[in-house]
């Protein structure tokens, strides 16, 4: 039986993805924060779903948390085949109004904690010379938008990284994938910040007020009957995991693109190009 371990599976699409990889047989390793307090009763439905998903506790943010978490999935499973790297929260607001704190804050969870988590677990799939990582970035993090300047940053950062990692473990036999979702029903929304310096908002005026009309404007759109649904996301994730190792698309983009597919076809043989341009090309092949 292969297994997956997905953080951020309190809700969303994390939550989704548990429940689908269990129904395609998967032993699933549903991770998340708090699961004694405030997710307990997350974690006790998600482990009602099927015998096959277990939760454990893991804050991204934590190194220790990480890896007493990945020591438990080494420790019974012996190794990882697929990490999904899911959990995040967003910012919404005036870029100039967060603070430092509440930039690194953000970039912890969805940038930093991506790395713990994939350091923790990419050990044991090089020795195993094969294992799947799906990172979970945005169409805002290719293309940045107005009053997400610090969520749009750490997506970014997100892609940059997951792209030289994949170049770096393909003689390994590990596949390293992005899925970029557009605006989707989930809680991600829900984690919007106020921003911290409310001096520089009372110099805005009346374009102070032009964030939370946007929210507005998404929070009904998210609602309707045009919203996509998370499963889109989730079946991206089922897919990534079914295709041959090696054939893996880098990039996939799920739901309103914004453009981003046209991006990416038109940069990846770019950036791919890169490998010829620093005479890599015979180094960094899958064996």
């Amino acid at each position: 039986m292969q297994n997956v371990v997905i953080t951020g599976s309190s809700s969303g699409f994390g939550y989704l993805a548990a429940g689908a990889f269990a129904e395609r047989g998967y032993r699933v390793w549903a991770t998340m924060r708090n699961t004694a307090t405030k997710n307990a009763g997350r974690a006790q439905e998600l482990e009602a779903m099927s015998d096959a998903v277990r939760v454990v506790d893991m804050d991204v943010t934590d190194a220790g948390s990480v890896d007493r978490a990945t020591d438990t999935i080494i420790g019974e499973d012996g190794n990882v085949d697929v990490l999904i790297n899911n959990a995040g929260i967003m910012y919404v607001g005036h870029t100039e109004a967060y603070s430092v704190e509440q930039a690194h804050r953000q970039m912890d969870v969805n940038y930093y904690g991506m790395i713990r988590v994939t350091q923790a677990v990419l050990p044991h799939m090089r020795r195993a010379a094969a294992g799947l990582i799906i990172n979970n970035s945005s169409v805002a993090g290719r293309v940045s938008w107005p009053y997400m300047g610090t969520y749009s940053a750490t997506k970014f950062a997100v892609e940059a990284y997951s792209q030289a990692l994949r170049f770096e473990m393909a003689p390994f036999g590990v596949d390293v994938a992005l899925v970029e979702p557009g605006p989707f029903p989930t809680s991600l929304i829900a984690s919007v910040s106020p921003e911290a310096r409310t001096e520089v908002l009372e110099e805005y005026g009346e374009i102070a007020a032009v964030p939370s009309q946007m929210l507005a404007y998404f929070g009904d759109w998210l609602q309707s009957d045009e919203a996509p649904d998370n499963q889109l996301v989730v079946d991206a994730y089922l897919a990534l995991a079914d295709a041959a190792s090696g054939e893996r698309p880098t990039r996939t983009v799920v739901g309103p693109d914004f453009g981003v597919n046209e991006m990416n076809q038109a940069t990846q043989p770019i950036q791919d190009a890169v490998l010829g341009a620093l005479n890599l090309e015979s180094v960094l092949v899958r064996p």
